[in-house]
């Protein structure tokens, strides 16, 4: 495995970890400005994650959804596009668009499922050694799916472009960024994400009391769905717990909102709560969970809430970095996305979901050739765009042919040549 230093790092291929949208877009890319990419998916499948949320329908059209580049290789096979207004569910994401891509040669014969990554790091380098680091490849520690070390091998690539976003990694629902005392434990009774209840989750809603954490789209997801399944299932309860001391903050998106469907689904919401549809619990602050008569009861504070059967944790979820650790990754302590984009997409100062352009310059690591992109990039910040993931690997493969794409630019940051061709202004962000 030892790389022959007399041959330039550039000969070996570049590393795209996960086969999601963006990771494919990704590898698009690699391939039309003439670079190897190697692709690894820890699922069976491409778009493994994606299969997770099947049932859940996309705010954004599919014209934000479908990478350009991807779009042009596909039509060579006949393949036809989705109505570009249209709304897909993540379900037809991933049949009419993520499959034929995986499918395609180019793609699927660089393609390595049931391959999870576990460590990245340098040839004979570990993160505290810095003689040499930017001329040595890139190690990587390749096992199967469920990261059994068993067949794991050792992969050289000249670079990085780490896409495995945030799904495998959900934020607990303890008040303290921690899971809650007895949330570990109650596991089997506590979905993450937003579960398919009118489907194949059904059994385990209907007719149950359950309590909704969360205050954002996934939790206003969850809540829709629950809605119409107490309609059929009139015993069913639904309990909603949030953070904040009001619940006035339901509508946020503007009436001119670019994604319609977002702010449909918000007045729907609204108008159930007003009708009393949810019991809603406010300040939550979830300190434990215990089990009592085969029901969970949350502690927060010194307030007990009733007991539930189920609970949905829409609270999010966050980069798993572990595989990262002998890289020189430069992250912002709070957001943990890269530290030149955090300023940009802090959700505690941008609410409205619109970012400014950005590239490979807000992605870039002190660790030269390393680039976290889609999802994973935006650390624990909530609101992303498919569409900025395809922007961002523009960029990424753009400064891997040619550093000099990647140029300064006042007011919104360094911002990349190629991801400022498809971009509004910087003065169009919510800051």
């Amino acid at each position: 495995m030892e790389h022959d230093i007399t041959q330039p790092i550039t000969q070996l291929p570049v590393a795209v970890i996960g086969a999601g949208p963006i990771g494919l877009s990704a590898a698009v890319h690699l391939l039309e400005a003439g670079i190897e990419p190697i692709i690894f998916e820890s699922g069976e499948q491409a778009g493994a994650h994606l299969a997770s949320w099947g049932h859940v329908r996309m705010f954004s059209p599919w014209s934000y959804n479908i990478d350009s580049a991807a779009a042009a290789l596909l039509k060579q096979t006949g393949w036809r596009e989705p109505e570009p207004t249209a709304f897909p569910t993540g379900a037809e994401l991933l049949t009419q668009y993520l499959q034929p891509l995986a499918a395609y040669p180019a793609i699927a014969s660089r393609l390595h499922t049931h391959s999870r990554v576990t460590h990245v790091s340098r040839q004979q380098h570990d993160v505290l050694r810095s003689s040499g680091r930017d001329a040595a490849p890139f190690v990587l520690r390749v096992s199967g799916a469920s990261g059994n070390p068993a067949g794991e091998r050792d992969v050289l690539v000249r670079a990085v472009i780490d896409a495995s976003g945030t799904y495998q990694t959900p934020n607990g629902i303890g008040a303290h960024g921690i899971p809650a005392l007895g949330e570990i434990a109650a596991a089997d009774s506590i979905a993450y994400g937003v579960p398919d209840i009118t489907g194949k989750a059904r059994a385990q809603y209907a007719g149950k009391t359950v309590l909704v954490v969360g205050g954002g789209h996934s939790a206003f997801n969850a809540l829709q769905d629950l809605i119409a399944l107490a309609d059929e299932h009139p015993d069913t309860r639904i309990l909603w717990g949030v953070r904040g001391a009001t619940m006035d903050n339901v509508i946020r998106s503007p009436e001119d909102d670019e994604l319609q469907e977002r702010r449909a689904l918000e007045e729907r919401i609204q108008q159930w709560l007003e009708a009393g549809r949810f019991e809603v619990v406010t300040n939550l602050a979830i300190d434990a969970i215990h089990h009592e008569s085969g029901q969970l009861v949350v502690e927060s504070g010194a307030q007990y809430l009733p007991a539930v059967d189920r609970i949905i944790a829409a609270t999010g979820f966050r980069p798993d970095l572990a595989l990262l650790s002998e890289l020189r990754v430069s992250l912002d302590p709070a957001t943990q996305s890269p530290v030149r984009l955090a300023p940009l997409i802090d959700p505690n100062q941008h609410s409205c979901g619109s970012v400014p352009p950005h590239g490979a310059a807000e992605l870039a690591h002190a660790e030269s050739g390393l680039y976290i992109v889609g999802i994973k990039s935006y650390g624990r910040a909530p609101t992303f765009l498919m569409r900025t993931g395809y922007q961002q690997v523009t960029s990424v493969v753009a400064a891997l042919v040619d550093p000099e794409s990647v140029t300064p630019a006042p007011i919104c940051g360094a911002v990349s040549k190629a991801a400022a061709k498809d971009t509004t202004a910087c003065e169009s962000s919510c800051g």
